[in-house]
């Protein structure tokens, strides 16, 4: 766990920047320190929390905020599954408990370094969720605490970071050209959407299943052509 541990820091570092930025921005539309933190406790999904943060600031609307940011997480489901071989032998409870910490950083730097060595396995990506869950969770609180007590940070055009964030994440999780067809349905499926006038909650959700439908085709045809 501790190889995980020190590993992960360098990108913990990141995290916990714009973690502290999500929680003043957080703070600022209306939500509690505590809610900030344990949202990211419970939750510990960066994109997702701040794709929930903007819909309720818009909209107000919590069914339509945690419905949007439900549709963001369901990469996770593709995530779990490529861990089976990582987690497998382990109980169900520490199952459980390691996908919970498993996050778009840990999860692609034990998929790296397990790579380089078949040695690298459940403890590395444990002990790497672990600092991960820990400093997202102490940043994103720290800053809703400091939030609270600040002016209207909109006139700072502070509440870029926000998109800046999600810029960010999403560019991580781009894997270059075989990805582009599912990347260009969901941006085009949500863009339409929301011309109609729909909430934008719903023109996420719709983007994000057309997009997972595309990528589930883009690998069915590859197992084909293989």
């Amino acid at each position: 766990m501790k190889h995980g541990a020190f590993a992960i820091l360098p990108l913990a570092a990141g995290a916990a920047l714009y973690g502290f930025a999500f929680g003043l921005l957080a703070a600022q539309v209306g939500f509690p320190w505590w809610g900030v933190g344990l949202m990211s406790a419970a939750v510990h999904a960066g994109s997702s929390q701040i794709v929930t943060v903007e819909q309720f600031a818009s909209s107000s609307a919590v069914l339509g905020a945690a419905l949007a940011g439900a549709a963001l997480n369901l990469r996770y489901i593709g995530i779990a599954a490529s861990l089976s071989e990582v987690l497998n032998g382990l109980s169900l409870r520490i199952k459980l408990f390691a996908i919970h910490v498993t996050g778009d950083e840990n999860w692609a730097l034990t998929m790296s370094e397990r790579a380089k060595s078949s040695d690298i396995g459940a403890s590395f990506l444990i002990g790497s969720g672990l600092v991960m869950i820990g400093v997202w969770t102490v940043s994103t609180t720290a800053g809703a605490i400091v939030g609270a007590v600040l002016p209207d940070l909109e006139k700072f055009g502070l509440s870029f970071a926000f998109t800046a964030a999600f810029i960010a994440m999403a560019r991580g999780l781009w894997r270059g050209r075989p990805s582009a067809l599912p990347w260009l349905i969901a941006f085009g499926t949500t863009i339409a959407v929301a011309s109609f006038g729909l909430p934008k909650a719903y023109a996420i959700v719709a983007g994000a299943l057309c997009g997972l439908i595309a990528s589930r085709f883009v690998w069915r045809v590859r197992q084909v052509i293989q």
